[in-house]
């Protein structure tokens, strides 16, 4: 009963885990699969030449979209998409005494056209296609006036500056649309409330494409390449080519390397693709080994049914047929077991996963999951318990020979080969993931806080700064365009005296306010700050070192540096400090001052222990200058965390099922040791006669699995070292793969399987050798 129960336990686990794995798996590939015209969409993005390098991304010219329909016949439809807020902010609808904070994009008129999300109020064809109008989502329409056709024609309060008239409402986005917003805006507004959009040298909105049925993708890629030559004036220094991504493959296939779609996402779909099958495989080989271990009980079983008549081939299918049952009601508690950790599961990937149970798809391959495990797991006792000569097991004379002993520990070293991998990539996932929460950024994101610039502090701001300067727990103050954590524009119109005229360098470029070195806790290494003592400061730049040294500079502090038109002096060199994800190295950094830019994050340094203090004299006075907005903040270390959602999803991921894998292996290296202790009965009680103490029985014993282990480790360390090292290549800041990681998933696993055979070797050791030898 105890072995079959270990039996039903393992296989129970590997089902569950790989269950909730392979959920995971076809939901991540169902992402922007519900779109009707989903085969002819595209994403436009740009591939830049310059530096020597290429470099490709999504942001595009804000006038795109509307030129390739008019120009381009194979394009049927084209939109602009951009946020209608600062980066990392919301903006705040109201009506009457309703306020709320929601996600919004600009969005071309083509919208619905394209993408398949249903109006439940409203034409497709005018939902967007008059300045100052709004579309709803189902949600907002209901809070705000409460229901979607009470919602039509009704106006809405946008970030009080605008009034903008409900035209649609549209379905609930649902968790499969890698899109997520709850407004839309028209994209003429967009255009007429940025005036750098008709500049064609700037990018920021994203573009998107459909194509006219029968059109040919690379054709019309061919064809894009070189438009925005029509608009730019040609330079060589810095070339930029228009390419297509077909839309539903942009969720999983989101990164770029060398101006080339090269991955994302899909990378750690396919990593848990292959940890799925490795759990499954583990608990198949645990399953084999405890049965091949229990085969002696069943010997005598099988020489008697032979005696009576019983064919080889009804001996596979019985023992297979016991195998599926096995696999069966392991199954059946692994839909149980996965149904009970969907929640906890869905809160940890921040999915909306269910157990499908009503889908007969679903049921079918999961019955062929089981049908496959049963054969799988099973194949092998079947074949060898129906081996057994009949004579020999009825004299009590069963022996195994030496190659399937053999393909026993090597099922073990493959199984704990397996486990070792897991145990490695979760211990250095935890490593680096841990490596960029505790790395010296260069700026200091303890007690620090980001509010959003909106409303009336667009034009307060001054006065809210010589405010909050009084208030208790507030250290400093300033403001910057974009957020510490993601400064996402860039320029590449910098030049200066002497510089190469066929050299174009892609600079990140930042707009903020006064004390901006001292709030946010960065070094200066030559020169000082903006400072209101300096009146001329506001032609002035500060440049991070990097950007200091592309620049050629020895001495930079008083250099002229020209930002596109407008000359400056370089006033202060900022020591570098990582200001987007450890996944992408430092970049050049040029930084102007404008205290009167109208949006973008507050920045606010409180003093430590009394950041409670500070929020709550800040909220008291957020509310008397900015009364028609909610209080809204966010730490500074939490915007940083969101850089690595992704990262740290696939780490406790990897930290649950790789325990799960060697708990699962090590009920398997249980199953061995009792096979062998039980083999090994007489050798034992004749080396106890011989003078053996149990110390030296258990030490025998052991070794052998020691030697599996040490030769799974064998297998798994190059393999594991190879994998991570190209996972790791992700981060321009990364850990050292050193032996030290090695070395301690090797000795956890070693402690591990000790720690398993340990009770089977000391209960072989401790017994009578009158009882072992009784039979000889």
């Amino acid at each position: 009963m105890f072995y079959n129960l270990l039996n039903l336990a393992g296989l129970t686990l590997g089902l569950a885990s790989s269950l909730l794995i392979w959920l995971w798996v076809q939901d991540e590939r169902s992402v922007d699969g519900f779109h009707a015209n989903g085969r002819l969409l595209f994403q436009v993005f740009e591939r830049n030449f310059y530096d020597g390098k290429v470099d490709a991304g999504y942001p595009t010219q804000g006038l795109l979209a509307g030129e390739l329909k008019r120009q381009v016949p194979e394009i049927q439809y084209a939109i602009g998409l951009e946020r209608a807020s600062a980066p990392g902010t919301l903006n705040t609808l109201g009506a009457g005494d309703h306020l709320r904070k929601m996600k919004g994009m600009f969005a071309g008129d083509d919208f619905f056209r394209m993408f398949s999300y249903p109006l439940l109020e409203g034409d497709v064809a005018s939902a967007l296609s008059t300045p100052r109008s709004l579309v709803l989502s189902r949600s907002a329409a209901t809070y705000f006036f409460g229901s979607p056709r009470q919602a039509l024609g009704k106006t809405l309060r946008f970030d009080n500056t605008a009034d903008l008239l409900v035209t649609a409402v549209f379905e609930d986005l649902p968790p499969q649309s890698s899109q997520q917003f709850d407004f839309l805006r028209n994209w003429d507004d967009f255009v007429s409330e940025n005036k750098w959009v008709p500049n064609w040298g700037n990018t920021d909105p994203e573009t998107f494409v459909q194509l006219i049925p029968g059109a040919d993708p690379a054709r019309v890629e061919a064809k894009i390449r070189d438009f925005l030559d029509r608009f730019l004036p040609r330079d060589h220094s810095f070339v930029t080519q228009l390419g297509l991504q077909p839309y539903p493959e942009r969720y999983l296939h989101g990164q770029f390397r060398n101006g080339q779609v090269a991955g994302g996402r899909i990378l750690y779909v396919r990593i848990f693709t292959v940890v799925a099958l490795f759990i499954l495989l583990i608990a198949c080989i645990n399953f084999m080994n405890l049965v091949t271990a229990r085969s002696s009980r069943r010997g005598r079983e099988i020489g008697l049914r032979k005696v009576v008549g019983a064919t080889r081939g009804s001996l596979i299918a019985q023992f297979i047929g016991e195998a599926l049952l096995m696999v069966g009601a392991a199954g059946l508690l692994a839909l149980i077991l996965a149904e009970a950790f969907l929640p906890g599961f869905n809160q940890l990937t921040g999915k909306q996963i269910q157990l499908p149970l009503d889908s007969a798809a679903f049921l079918a391959r999961f019955a062929g999951l089981l049908l496959a495990t049963g054969l799988m797991a099973g194949g092998y006792p079947a074949l060898l318990l129906s081996s057994f000569r009949p004579i020999p097991v009825l004299r009590g004379n069963l022996k195994f020979g030496w190659s399937a002993l053999a393909f026993r520990k090597g099922l073990v070293v493959f199984q704990f080969s397996l486990a070792l991998l897991l145990m490695i990539g979760m211990i250095v996932t935890y490593r680096q993931l841990d490596y960029i929460q505790q790395r010296n950024l260069g700026y200091n994101r303890s007690d620090l806080l980001y509010l959003p610039q909106e409303g009336s502090l667009a034009r307060q701001y001054v006065l809210f700064k010589q405010q909050a300067g009084h208030l208790p727990g507030v250290a400093a103050m300033s403001k910057m365009r974009n957020s510490p954590a993601r400064i996402e524009h860039h320029t590449g119109s910098i030049s200066w005296p002497g510089k190469d005229p066929n050299l174009t360098i892609s600079f990140a470029d930042e707009v903020v306010g006064y004390d901006f070195v001292r709030t946010l806790g960065l070094q200066i290494r030559e020169g000082r700050d903006f400072s209101p003592d300096y009146p001329s400061d506001s032609l002035g730049f500060l440049v991070n070192e990097t950007a200091a040294s592309r620049m050629g500079f020895n001495d930079p502090v008083g250099q002229t540096v020209i930002w596109g038109k407008h000359p400056g002096r370089i006033i202060g060199v900022i020591r570098d400090f990582n200001f987007n994800s450890l996944h992408q190295a430092i970049e050049p950094l040029i930084v102007r001052l404008d205290e009167q830019w109208p949006w973008g994050t507050i920045l606010v340094r409180t003093l430590p222990g009394q950041t409670p203090e500070a929020i709550a004299s800040l909220g008291t006075c957020w509310k008397k200058l900015n009364p028609g907005f909610p209080f809204n903040y966010q730490f500074a270390d939490a915007a940083y965390g969101r850089l690595y959602q992704s990262d740290q999803v696939v780490g406790r991921l990897a930290e649950y099922f790789a325990s799960l894998a060697i708990f699962i292996s090590c009920l398997g290296l249980l199953g061995l040791a009792t096979f062998t202790a039980a083999q090994r009965t007489r050798e034992i009680g004749v080396r106890k006669v011989l003078g053996a103490s149990p110390a030296n029985l258990i030490a025998l014993l052991s070794w052998d699995f020691v030697r599996l282990v040490g030769l799974a480790a064998l297998i798994a360390f190059p393999v594991a070292g190879w994998l991570l090292h190209g996972w790791l290549q992700q981060f321009a800041y990364r850990i050292r793969l050193g032996w030290g990681i090695f070395v301690l998933a090797g000795l956890a696993a070693l402690l591990l399987a000790l720690f398993t055979v340990l009770y089977q070797a000391m209960r072989a050791a401790l017994v009578s050798p009158v009882k072992s030898l009784r039979t000889e």
